[in-house]
């Protein structure tokens, strides 16, 4: 790989990092359980991201796949928060 491309993965990296720090400031402190939940929703896109650009900086396809898992249990994660909240609980009787 050339020495740009290397250069735009770890900027890349590094700015899916502090935005994951950023959500994790914000999970601690958020004034409303709305803020929590869209603060862990960034977290998992952007844990996704940065698997996804490891997957692309070492060449395995391996990255992609956890990527996806990620993807799928976050989005199942946001949708059982997001009832609970609107609810009270997560499966009806």
């Amino acid at each position: 790989m050339n020495q740009i491309f290397q250069i735009a993965l770890f900027f890349a990296i590094a700015c899916f990092v502090l935005g994951m720090c950023l959500a994790v400031y914000r999970l601690a402190t958020g004034p409303s359980m709305a803020d929590r939940v869209l603060a862990l929703d960034t977290m998992y896109i952007n844990g996704m991201l940065v698997l996804l650009t490891l997957g692309l900086r070492f060449g395995s396809p391996l990255y992609f796949d956890i990527g996806l898992l990620i993807c799928v249990f976050g989005f199942v994660g946001s949708v059982a928060m997001a009832k609970f909240l609107l609810r009270g609980e997560v499966i009806e009787p």
